[in-house]
């Protein structure tokens, strides 16, 4: 009997996915919570909700790339957040904000010579290296024309072929290559975020029919969305009503999300404050290594220096010359700014 999530003979097979009552809390509470789902191999999987709801946070827990806080799930029989290495394994991310997104200044070629590279380090088996140069190569380009027929990318249409620069595609042209560059690998589970942003409805159609038929031919799909299409298993991300946190809480328990994360917000298009950043080690370019508190006499200020350096300040005055008071509502927009822009 082979080892649970490896890669069945005679290529990728879709792998099942299930939830029940997962949750991941960040440093500002919880992302999401109470997910509970269970889909087939081979499935199309909507994740909505509205923007900030945890879509992102849910999407990467799923993947093997966040820690969860509570609840259970299973990957192609393997349990996370126990075995998230052997998830990241056998799945692949594409268009993923912030974590696995194309360089505009790179060519659709480069994209994808890079991806065929990384590949061969870091999945290849000794006996693929030790083959000759022009075998691998066939064997490189078979995998890259088999990606792009899969993600419907037609490198001819490009204005440039594959010499053209990702910063000149369109945006279901950028979505299909990111898309295909995850395939190279044959993942068994694929993770699509924003799959529907800034799309005309016919391209919305176009990129649900690349990822309908992605999943028919077994690999299981992951995809964010605003709308779910037909057909799809809709999972709603976010957290129930009354199952909200208070703030102290969340940050006494801070520490179970970001044992593998950093403590740094998510800036993806949830929006600040969504969960922690993914676990270090993801994969080549997918997430930032744990943040660090700054040094003393780096020269960058912390949130402790700016309360010190107003603390003895004259605040702003009313109309009759008095001290204005300083209401509930400065003090947590001043904490939401400083959160935004990463000094909290």
């Amino acid at each position: 009997m082979g080892k649970q999530g490896a890669e069945p003979p005679g290529g990728p097979r879709g792998a099942g996915v299930g939830a029940e009552d997962f949750g991941l809390r960040g440093p500002r509470g919880w992302a999401f919570r109470s997910v509970s789902f269970r889909a087939e191999p081979g499935s199309l999987v909507a994740i909505t909700g509205p923007s900030g709801s945890g879509r992102t946070c849910l999407l990467l827990a799923l993947t093997g790339r966040m820690r969860t806080a509570e609840g259970t799930a299973e990957v192609a029989g393997l349990d996370l957040p126990r075995r998230m290495a052997g998830v990241r394994r056998i799945s692949a991310l594409g268009h993923v904000p912030g974590v696995s997104e194309l360089e505009p200044a790179l060519t659709v070629a480069e994209h994808l010579r890079e991806r065929v590279l990384l590949r061969r380090r870091f999945n290849g088996s000794l006996r693929e290296l030790l083959r000759p140069t022009r075998a691998r190569a066939a064997t490189a380009r078979t995998r890259i024309d088999a990606a792009l027929a899969a993600a419907g990318l037609d490198t001819a249409a490009l204005p440039k072929g594959e010499r053209t620069a990702v910063r000149d595609l369109e945006r279901l042209q950028a979505l299909r290559l990111s898309v295909a560059l995850a395939l190279i690998g044959g993942p068994r589970l694929l993770g699509v975020d924003d799959t529907d942003l800034k799309l005309s409805d016919g391209d919305r159609e176009e990129a649900w029919a690349m990822l309908r038929s992605v999943a028919a031919s077994g690999t299981t799909v992951l995809a964010v969305c605003s709308d779910a299409p037909e057909g799809a298993v809709v999972v709603r991300a976010g957290v129930p009503a009354g199952a909200s946190q208070a703030p102290g809480a969340a940050m006494a328990d801070a520490g179970t999300a970001t044992a593998t994360a950093t403590a740094d917000t998510d800036t993806s298009a949830d929006g600040p404050g969504a969960g922690p950043r993914p676990e270090q080690g993801a994969g080549p370019r997918e997430g930032r290594g744990p943040g660090r508190p700054n040094a003393p006499g780096s020269g960058e200020r912390t949130q402790a220096d700016d309360t010190r350096d107003t603390a003895g300040r004259p605040g702003p005055e009313d109309p009759d010359g008095k001290p204005a008071k300083k209401t509930e509502d400065d003090t947590e927009g001043a904490a939401d700014a400083l959160a935004e822009t990463g000094r909290s």
